[in-house]
C-alpha cells in the first residue's frame, strides 16, 4: 500500500458489519439487487482508498434465529438456519463486488467447500495483504452467538484497527430518533458508556470483546452515499465508541 493511498486515512485495516436488513431495500424480506450493488459500491470506494477491508453480514433479512426460537423452534437449530442465511448474503455481496471489479473471498465458519472457503485465520490475513476483500459468513459457527459478536471476534483476529457498523442512522442516539425526535446524538462514547447506559448499538458480548482488544467501534449510516469512505477520511457524521481519540493513520 503506497503512502499516497494511505494519506489522510484514519485506519488501514477495518471490518464492516452490516445487517441483513440493510440489503432488503424497500422489500419486506430477502435481497434487493439494487441495494446490494449500491452497498458494494460503498465498499469499493474504501477499497480504492487503499484500506484493507473485511465484512460480516447478518442474516435477518432471510431468517433470524431468535425469532425462530420465539415461535417454538429449538434455539440451536434456529441459529444454524440464521447462519446459513448469512452465507447466502455473503455470496450475493461477493458477486456484486466482483462485478464491480473487486477481488473477493468468502470464508465460512461452517465448512461448505463447494461454495466458499472454510474460515482459516492465516489465510484470511493473507487475502487482506494481497488486496482482497474478505467476507466472513456463518457467524462464529456456534449457536447463541450473534453476528455482532462474530464481527468483534473476526476484527480481533484480523487485528483490524476499527470495527464499523453500518446502520440506518448516522450514529448512536440516546433513543430511537425516529420515535423520539428530541433524542441526543453522541459523537463519542466509551465502551463502558454503551454497556452502562444499555445503548442498543451491538450486543454486550461484542462491545466487551471490542473493549478487551482495544478496537474502536464506529457507527454510521451505510445508506448515505459515500459515507463509508468519508468516515475513513475522518469526515461525515458518525459516532466513535472507544477510549482514545481517533488520529490519521501514518
Amino acid at each position: 500500500m503506497s503512502k499516497a493511498a494511505t494519506q489522510g486515512l484514519l485506519y488501514k485495516r477495518v471490518l464492516l458489519k452490516i445487517s441483513g436488513e440493510a440489503l432488503m431495500g424497500q422489500r419486506e424480506f430477502g435481497l434487493d439487487p439494487t441495494t446490494v450493488t449500491r452497498v458494494a459500491a460503498e465498499v469499493k470506494q474504501v477499497y480504492e482508498l487503499g484500506v484493507e477491508c473485511c465484512l460480516v453480514i447478518g442474516g435477518g433479512n432471510i431468517f433470524r434465529g431468535i425469532a425462530g426460537a420465539s415461535q417454538g423452534m429449538q434455539r440451536a437449530s434456529a441459529d444454524y438456519m440464521g447462519m446459513l442465511a448469512t452465507v447466502m448474503n455473503a455470496l450475493a455481496m461477493q458477486n456484486a463486488l466482483e462485478q464491480a471489479g473487486v477481488d473477493t473471498r468468502v470464508q465460512s465458519a461452517i465448512p461448505m467447500q463447494s461454495i466458499c472457503e472454510p474460515y482459516i485465520r492465516r489465510r484470511a490475513v493473507r487475502h487482506l495483504e494481497k488486496g482482497r476483500v474478505v467476507i466472513f459468513a456463518a457467524g462464529t459457527g456456534n449457536p447463541y452467538f450473534t453476528t455482532d459478536t462474530a464481527a468483534a471476534l473476526r476484527a480481533s483476529e484480523m487485528k483490524c484497527e476499527a470495527l464499523l457498523k453500518g446502520t440506518k442512522v448516522d450514529g448512536v442516539y440516546s433513543a430511537d430518533p425516529k420515535l423520539h425526535p428530541e433524542a441526543e446524538r453522541y459523537t463519542h462514547l466509551t465502551h463502558h458508556d454503551v454497556l452502562s447506559r444499555d445503548l442498543k448499538v451491538m450486543d454486550a458480548a461484542a462491545i466487551s470483546l471490542a473493549r478487551e482488544n482495544g478496537i474502536p467501534i464506529i457507527v454510521f449510516s451505510i445508506h448515505t452515499p459515500g459515507n463509508f469512505a468519508q468516515v475513513m477520511l475522518g469526515t461525515g457524521r458518525y459516532t466513535v465508541i472507544g477510549n482514545e481519540p481517533v488520529q490519521a493513520a501514518k
